[in-house]
């Protein structure tokens, strides 16, 4: 089993949360569509929930509050990038284009988070861990399988994730425009120019993937429950993938690979 016992590196993306208007909904949704377990945290961190898979954290679910005079956050998935220092992070994503959206901030003694955006507008998060380290399984199905840059601007965005998180982007072979994003000599996620495979006037974001057995029963099931389907299953060089919608509308990817990606 694909089990993560350790701290990611620096860069690694390390966590993926959803934020939703209906919680609750949201956990009956995904525990029966991947067999999470998860229920309403403590009100001191916002009835936070943090979702298992066989016993072991793979992502969080919380509710959506809208600030007073603002519209209503969308349902999204979000990306968090590991950080060994989140003060420092912060200081590099403004040196090099990015913007502070929730400045650092101390999740009790899990660890300190903070939300920014990159040049070309996609949000992402950022984790320092302390007693929580992030997902403790990938890459199987149910968990967190990889996480992928969609963006406007590859060029920019590519020096910027390199130059605040030492994420390098390389090309792929076989897959013209596609970038694998490595930490060291490990790949780690990917980065895809938005113009090439999405639709016209499609915002930069950051995608999450996760992994199934069988890609188009998900799907089914994914439908049956009252999400939608944005991308029908299809067969590409990592597998059989589909990107599709909960029934609040947050967006993520489902594939079934023989490998790991």
């Amino acid at each position: 089993m694909p089990e993560v016992t350790h701290a990611y590196k620096p860069g690694t993306p390390c966590w993926v949360d959803l934020m939703v208007k209906d919680q609750q909904a949201a956990l009956d949704f995904y525990r029966d569509l991947f067999g999470w377990q998860g229920e309403v945290g403590p009100a001191e961190f916002g009835g936070y929930a943090v979702c298992t898979l066989n016993g072991r954290p793979v992502a969080g679910i919380m509710a959506a509050t809208a600030q007073e005079g603002q519209p209503e956050p969308p349902s999204v998935w979000s990306t968090y990038l590991a950080s060994a220092d989140a003060d420092a992070t912060s200081r590099a994503i403004t040196d090099n284009g990015g913007s502070v959206m929730f400045p650092v901030s101390d999740v009790g003694t899990t660890g300190r988070m903070m939300v920014a955006t990159d040049p070309s507008g996609a949000v992402f998060g950022v984790w320092q861990p302390l007693d929580f380290f992030g997902a403790q399984v990938v890459n199987e199905p149910g968990a967190l399988t990889w996480n992928e840059l969609n963006t406007t601007d590859p060029e920019a965005a590519g020096r910027f994730y390199e130059q605040a998180f030492g994420l390098r982007p390389a090309t792929v072979q076989g897959l013209p425009g596609y970038y694998s994003l490595n930490v060291g000599e490990r790949t780690v996620g990917g980065m895809q120019p938005v113009a090439d495979y999405l639709p016209a006037g499609t915002p930069s974001h950051w995608m999450t993937y996760f992994s199934v057995d069988d890609c188009d029963s998900v799907v089914d099931a994914l439908v049956k429950a009252g999400g939608s389907v944005i991308q029908p299953p299809f067969d590409m060089q990592a597998g059989r993938m589909s990107v599709v919608a909960d029934p609040q509308g947050a967006v993520f990817a489902v594939i079934a690979s023989p490998d790991s990606l």
